[in-house]
């Protein structure tokens, strides 16, 4: 990855934290992109003072979150986040989302579904006008995951595939990954969410609709901030 490409991602996940604020219990994200956000958020801490509480989406987030001495809740300790701040593999003009490349999915939906408002991180690359170039993930029970990908296969024009192949990848929830091909074909990324969910050996779906309220987007030309219209957000 070049560094200009670095810059831009450390520039976008250091201008997300400006929405965290003291006694806030905050979503940590996972990505090369909200890895940043979360460096930042344990630097305030130690050196300005701030005072946040963390849940982390994934097994490598918390041990960051450890490292830098984030304090994390159990989920029998909140009842809801004030923030979640990740990242996205894609996004629309009505700031729906595509997620899950790395395989953090379903602990990324639950986090953010926690949340009182969603803020992502991302690169002018994952602007799209239509979501599905890149490939969806799907996280599935390993029981039986050769039929539901075959039922995946029933809504998706293009290849549906085991991520790993031979060897295949494992989710923090020992679940699969399947990458289903749909290129640049989602019109209603709400409907399809709701079709792939409905197939049994689903877990969920890379499919984050009605959950954004603000994209941070970095790049060579600085940071630019996108803020939904009539979302939670909303200044």
């Amino acid at each position: 990855m070049s560094d200009g490409v670095n810059a831009a991602k450390q520039a976008a996940g250091i201008a997300s934290c400006d929405f965290v604020t003291s006694g806030m219990r905050v979503g940590l994200g996972t990505g090369s992109t909200v890895r940043y956000t979360v460096l930042e958020l344990g630097r305030r801490m130690a050196e300005e003072g701030l005072e946040i509480e963390g849940v982390p989406t994934s097994e490598a987030t918390a041990a960051l979150a450890r490292e830098l001495g984030i304090p994390l809740l159990e989920w029998h300790q909140v009842s809801e986040l004030h923030v979640t701040i990740d990242g996205a593999d894609e996004f629309d003009p009505g700031f729906n989302l595509i997620k899950g490349g790395g395989g953090a999915l379903t602990r990324e939906k639950i986090v953010a579904q926690a949340s009182a408002a969603m803020v992502v991180v991302t690169d002018p690359s994952k602007q799209v006008t239509k979501l599905g170039s890149f490939p969806l993930p799907v996280e599935v029970l390993q029981f039986g995951w050769e039929v539901t990908a075959r039922h995946l296969g029933l809504l998706c024009p293009g290849e549906v595939s085991r991520r790993g192949g031979d060897e295949p990848y494992l989710t923090d929830n020992g679940g699969y990954i399947l990458d289903c091909h749909f290129g640049a074909t989602i019109v209603d990324p709400a409907g399809l969410e709701t079709d792939v969910r409905g197939i049994a050996g689903v877990v969920e779906a890379g499919l984050f609709t009605g959950m954004a309220d603000a994209i941070v987007i970095g790049s060579s030309a600085g940071v630019e901030l996108l803020l939904k219209p009539g979302g939670r957000l909303g200044r």
